[in-house]
Order: C-alpha cells, then sequence, then structure tokens
C-alpha cells in the first residue's frame, strides 16, 4: 500500500496554497505532485466559482472533485458539472436589496451556479475583481433570471464592513441564511448550514472516505467550520486569530509554502491530537 492511501487533503486557495501575488510555489506544486504519487488524494475548498479556477486547478491536477462558493458546490472539472449544490432561496432579494438601500456605498457581487454578475461597484469590488481576473459583467440583482449561489458584499473599509454584518444581522430573514466573512473586504450570504465543512463533509460521503483521515488547510473565517471537521484542521501562520483557535495545528505561512510543509508532517507522522 502506498504511504498516503485513503488520505484527502483539502486546502483553501486565497492565502493559503496561493501566495500574496496569486502564485503558487514550485515546492508546494513538487509536494502536491509527491503526495498523490504515493496515493494521497488532494483538492482544494474555496469560496470561488469553477468557471474562475482553471489556472490553480491546471497547476495543481487535483486528483478528485473540488469544494466551491465557500461550500455550496462539489465540481467535477474533468466532466465540467456539479457533482451537488445547492441555491439560495429568491428571498435573498430582500436582504440585499436592504443593504443596497442602507448603505449605497457598498459593492454588490451575485453568484450564480455558472456565471458572475457585478450588481453595484466600488473601488474594493474593481480591485477583487482586478485580482481575481474576474470580467465585468453589470447586471442589477432584481434582473437576474438564474438561482443564485451566493452574495458578496465588498468594501475597503472596515467599519462599513461590520455595518454589513450588523445589518445582516438584525434582518428579519437573517435567520434563513448564512452569514461569513470570507476576506478582509469581503462579507457574504450563503444558503442556511452552508459552509466549507459542508463541502468536505459532501465530498468525503462521495468518495467513500474516512473522515478521521482528512487534512484541511486554511486562513481566514470561512475556512473554520472545514478546519473543525476534518481530521487535522491546521492553520496557516498568516491565518486570522479565530482560524488558528479552531485549528489542531498551526503550520508556516502562505509565502512559505505551506502545503509542502503540511505534507512533510503528514509524511513524518507529525499530526497527533
Amino acid at each position: 500500500m502506498q504511504k498516503f492511501s485513503g488520505i484527502l487533503l483539502c486546502t483553501d486557495l486565497d492565502g493559503t496554497l496561493l501566495r500574496e501575488d496569486g502564485s503558487i510555489s514550485k515546492q508546494n506544486i513538487d509536494a502536491i505532485e509527491y503526495f498523490k504519487a504515493e496515493g494521497g488524494l488532494f483538492t482544494f475548498i474555496t469560496g470561488r466559482m469553477p468557471c474562475f479556477v482553471d489556472d490553480i486547478y491546471n497547476a495543481t491536477n487535483p486528483n478528485c472533485p473540488f469544494g466551491c462558493i465557500n461550500g455550496g458546490g462539489i465540481y467535477d472539472y474533468e466532466n465540467q458539472e456539479y457533482i451537488w449544490s445547492v441555491t439560495l432561496p429568491d428571498a435573498v432579494l430582500e436582504i440585499v436589496e436592504c443593504v443596497d438601500i442602507n448603505l449605497p456605498e457598498i459593492g454588490i457581487q451575485i453568484n450564480t451556479l455558472g456565471n458572475i454578475y457585478s450588481s453595484k461597484d466600488n473601488d474594493a469590488m474593481v480591485e477583487f475583481r482586478k485580482r481575481t481576473n474576474l470580467k465585468k459583467n453589470l447586471c442589477n440583482y432584481h434582473n437576474i433570471q438564474e438561482p443564485i449561489a451566493k452574495v458578496l458584499f465588498c468594501d475597503e473599509n472596515e467599519e462599513n464592513i461590520n455595518c454589513v454584518k450588523e445589518l445582516l444581522d438584525s434582518h428579519p430573514l437573517a435567520d434563513k441564511f448564512n452569514f461569513i466573512r470570507s476576506e478582509k473586504t469581503l462579507y457574504e450570504i450563503l444558503p442556511k448550514g452552508i459552509s466549507k465543512g459542508t463541502a468536505l463533509l459532501k465530498l468525503v460521503q462521495h468518495l467513500g472516505l474516512d473522515m478521521s483521515k482528512t487534512v484541511a488547510i486554511g486562513d481566514y473565517n470561512n475556512d473554520i467550520e472545514m478546519l473543525r471537521t476534518a481530521g487535522v484542521g491546521v492553520a496557516v501562520a498568516n491565518a486570522c486569530i479565530e482560524a488558528k483557535k479552531a485549528a489542531d495545528f498551526v503550520t508556516v505561512s502562505n509565502e512559505e509554502h505551506a502545503i509542502a510543509a503540511v505534507i512533510d508532517c503528514i509524511d513524518r507522522g507529525c499530526f497527533r491530537h
């Protein structure tokens, strides 16, 4: 039997696998190839949509489906189809409109299972699109005809993001949805009960694996449930305090080949609760 047989390694992308310039180090790529060659299953669980992970997928070549939309989908890239997905109820538009009216400076992006729409721009949203190589696809949220997978609110001002959080938490429909901060400038609406931990559970079920033999790596609040759900949760050194508290271990930063460091730890049997 190969040394990593039966082990599933799931990583977050931005701030974890990816360096600050968006690149993936050769050390990480080489370690991932070694892990797979020895029988391990490698993939990622990301807030991104399947339509803009092509370069990352081709660089790392996951050998099983990946999680996307912050836990709202499991995607089979080889067959270009969702294995599992969930979308938001139509009532989400009431909350989006509430934010739009009360906090008009906030950027709004709507993600469906297949498309990404810019419903309201601000400087932070323009920068987010630039950083993630997203095209500008303007469409008012009321005019989107597809089921909505998630909603992103974007602003560079910490106080404005806090205002979004307070407004969402106090909305009469708040208990019908999940709210999560996925980056410093992003606050999101997800379907009720959905997180990256949900995606990990669905993926493990699909693959017929043992959850105790899963390792998850992340850096931010939207990774917390994935870190808690995995057999071993690992936060990178650059992770937020909440993610570090949720993790079983803390490794090196995303600038120091964190995935390679974790694979080395698995290889040496370092992860013991």
